[in-house]
């Protein structure tokens, strides 16, 4: 992590340093142990929790995308769709008309896309839907298996400008009149001519939409494509910069690599990772982030469907085994339900097989061979696109899921990152206010460590805890309207009696002996130092200074300050002349007149 000089992270780094560095000369009480490894624990805590959130910042700095396309012509009711699970849903899919160049709903459709925004929300009444709009079904699907198309309605209508606005106008319309928020192209596989006229086809989009007439209740409309899983592959190359400026997002078509009705060999039809070949989702996503795409308007796409390949040999079911062509199926497309069935009535108790290497799920039954996506790998990969930042993910298609498995484990694997940032909110400012403990600790220590230079420490604020068990417990002892005691050290006492000498001995009571001594700045003291054998203990010693520290008074000797290191009990105070009040205050048998 880059931190700036003025940025918090280096600021923490930068009070821990000082806390480690700070030596007091001649110190006696230094910082607490306990208070470096606060500091310590807090800061790791910070930047643990930091990392953490930048790993998930697609999933909390920005919303993040659950979109899946549903298709109009399927016999899977619209109120059936749970729209809770996702933040968009795509309605295909619309036709172009070959003479008009305008939008044209299939008539069998037409019923299905005028409700079809009214009744997801009802689940979810903040789905946001779009209409999608494609090459159309029989040039799709050719594409789709390689084989030569010669001239689609959508390559036509981009030759134009009147085609093009015909078909922009028009797409603009029936979106609104049908409730969409969004229109979608899903256009696969178009050729080298295609793509260099699309970028024109998006800035004039981009400039239609900008310039609509709405009133406040109605939004811009969203617009999205569908690309291919690598922006440059055979000459093709899409125009990235048209896209960045006018799309609101484009989502990888990341799936569909190995098909049985075009390979003779098993395949992954969307490996996330292939160690042997550049044919995979993550090659894909590189290549577009590197290509000046943005992370933050890239989804990945999902395949709610898998392939089935007719094995020649049964016992070889490895990848890129021998088949005879599809399976299952005509052209070997299986939807996940299917396959859930499939497993159910001829896996006899087995499961499929998660390979973490490529990111896929394998089945085998006989001669039958599927490759699909399960919910592990679901898991996978959604866990892959917030690694990359990337702003969701696309599914294809709806209707395919089983029970609403998969969209639930993406669901899940969504959840996960944001609780990781909810962890974040409740750590950090336990975090900050620890810091700030620690700070005031370390202030009131400071402060402490600057009176020790001259020998002495300052009580008598009921915020100080000193070093040591008496001095602690001294230092509780006393209220906020208690006068301030200086705490002296040993060595201080030891220097300003000479080692308490005999000649410094003013005589001795039953406590143990006084003695004169002189400070530093020529203050004579009184020192009473209770003996070893004393019958005083620690609470009485306390106690007595705690009492005389509130019995100030004209006659009374004024006490200064205590030690109590090394096991010592000393009470210091004010020095008066032999046979004063002292004398009778100490109970001393004088040794001189």
């Amino acid at each position: 992590m880059t931190t700036t000089r003025g940025g918090p992270a280096s600021q923490l780094v930068h009070v821990y340093q000082r806390f480690q560095e700070y030596q007091a000369p001649g110190a006696t009480v230094c910082i607490s142990f306990l208070s470096l490894m606060v500091i310590r624990n807090t800061i790791i805590l910070f930047f643990s929790f930091a990392f953490l959130s930048s790993q998930n910042r697609c999933s909390v700095a920005q919303k993040w995308i659950k979109a899946g396309y549903w298709y109009g012509g399927s016999d899977f009711p619209i109120p059936d769709i749970n729209s809770a699970l996702f933040t968009h849903l795509l309605c295909a899919f619309a036709n172009v008309n070959s003479s008009t160049y305008e939008l044209s709903i299939p008539s069998d459709f037409q019923q299905n896309f005028s409700n079809f925004t009214g009744i997801v929300k009802r689940k979810n009444p903040s789905i946001v839907t779009l209409l999608s709009i494609w090459n159309g079904q029989a040039e799709t699907y050719k594409s789709m298996l390689g084989e030569a198309v010669n001239s689609s309605v959508l390559s036509s209508m981009l030759t134009q400008s009147s085609y093009r606005k015909s078909f922009i106008d028009s797409s603009v319309k029936t979106a609104r009149t049908l409730g969409f928020q969004g229109i979608d192209l899903f256009w696969l596989w178009p050729n080298s001519t295609d793509l260099s006229n699309i970028g024109t086809l998006l800035d004039e989009w981009r400039a239609t939409v900008d310039s609509e007439p709405r009133n406040s209740s109605v939004s811009k409309l969203i617009l999205t494509m569908g690309v291919r899983y690598s922006p440059s592959l055979q000459s093709v190359s899409y125009p990235i910069n048209s896209m960045k400026r006018n799309l609101d997002w484009a989502h990888v078509v990341a799936y569909d690599y190995h098909m049985p009705s075009r390979e003779n060999f098993t395949g992954n039809h969307a490996a996330l990772y292939n160690p042997s070949s550049n044919i995979s989702t993550d090659f894909g996503i590189r290549e577009w982030l590197s290509g000046g795409y943005p992370a933050n308007k890239l989804l990945l796409g999902m395949p709610y469907h898998g392939y089935a390949w007719e094995l020649v040999d049964p016992s070889d079911n490895s990848l890129g085994a021998p088949a005879s062509g599809p399976g299952v199926t005509t052209d070997g497309s299986i939807g996940y339900r299917f396959v859930r069935s499939f497993i159910q009535n001829y896996g006899y108790g087995a499961r499929s097989v998660y390979n973490s290497t490529y990111v896929v799920n394998y089945f085998v039954s006989g001669s039958t061979w599927i490759n699909f996506d399960d919910v592990e790998t679901v898991r996978a990969k959604i866990s892959y696109a917030k690694e990359k930042g990337l702003l969701g993910y696309n599914v294809f298609q709806v209707i395919h899921d089983d029970k609403w498995a998969l969209s639930l484990a993406a669901q899940d694997e969504v959840h996960q990152g944001k609780r990781s940032w909810l962890w974040l909110k409740i750590v950090l400012p336990i975090a900050l206010i620890s810091i700030l403990s620690a700070s005031l600790m370390f202030y009131y220590r400071r402060r402490l460590f600057k009176r020790e230079a001259t020998g002495t420490r300052v009580l008598g604020d009921r915020s100080f805890s000193g070093r040591g068990t008496s001095l602690s417990a001294a230092a509780e002892n006393f209220d906020g309207d208690a006068p301030i005691l200086q705490v002296f050290s040993f060595e201080s006492i030891k220097t300003a009696t000479n080692n308490f000498s005999r000649e410094n001995q003013l005589g001795e009571g039953g406590f143990g002996p006084v003695y004169k001594g002189k400070l530093p700045r020529g203050l004579e003291i009184a020192v009473k130092r209770l003996s070893a054998s004393s019958t005083q203990g620690l609470e009485e010693f306390k106690n007595e200074v705690s009492l005389t520290a509130r019995l100030q008074h004209v006659n009374l000797v004024r006490l200064l300050g205590f030690c109590s290191e090394r096991g010592e009990k000393m009470l210091i105070y004010e020095y008066m002349p032999n046979k004063s009040l002292d004398l009778y205050l100490f109970g001393l048998q004088s040794f001189s007149d």
